[in-house]
């Protein structure tokens, strides 16, 4: 029965309108950081998006710099689906290698889990039938569980027991993304 669920609950949602547009961000594609997602309309102003980042740099510019992170996120288009302003709430994972900010150039970094949950605002427009550009940003609140350490020798260097903990408020989306909508022929 569990199957079952998994397998119907896409097909529901997709089967509830015509709209849905695949799209990848332009913004971090240059720089070998693949940011993609798939959007579909659930109503005349509601849509729900899916999308990753991945980041598979083990060093870049000498820092650590891996991520994987996945979103969910639903938007109310003020216009209509996928047609000028829109803002929504988010939700995200991620899994991290990375030196934060305050540890660049340095021979600590910190590995773990992130969880995330804030709101986007964005603009979309159509260019013809099928393309488009997306520009949104968002952020909200984040929790970090993570180790950290050293380069060189391999042992921690914080004291934490079993995780370093870390919240705060920050802005960790963004871009402008090149859309491609997918028309279903009316029945």
């Amino acid at each position: 029965m569990k199957k079952l669920f998994w397998i119907l609950l896409p097909t529901l949602i997709f089967a509830q309108r015509k709209d849905t547009q695949v799209k990848i961000n332009t913004l971090t594609a240059p720089l070998g950081i693949a940011n993609f997602g798939i959007e579909h309309a659930l109503t005349d102003n509601i849509t729900l998006q899916a999308d990753a980042l991945i980041s598979p740099w083990k060093s870049f510019a000498g820092n650590h710099l891996q991520i994987y992170m996945g979103f969910l996120e639903g938007r109310y288009y003020f216009n209509s689906a996928m047609n000028k302003f829109y803002v929504g709430p988010n939700i995200g994972l991620g899994f991290f290698d990375i030196q934060k900010w305050n540890y660049w150039n340095t021979n600590k970094y910190q590995r773990g889990v992130a969880f995330v949950a804030g709101a986007t605002v964005g603009y979309q427009f159509q260019i013809n039938e099928h393309w488009g550009i997306d520009a949104f940003i968002g952020g909200g609140h984040s929790e970090g569980n993570y180790k950290g350490y050293r380069k060189d020798i391999p042992e921690r260097y914080d004291s934490a027991q079993i995780f370093n903990k870390s919240g705060e408020w920050l802005i960790y989306r963004g871009g402008v993304m090149l859309t491609y909508k997918f028309k279903r022929k009316n029945k």
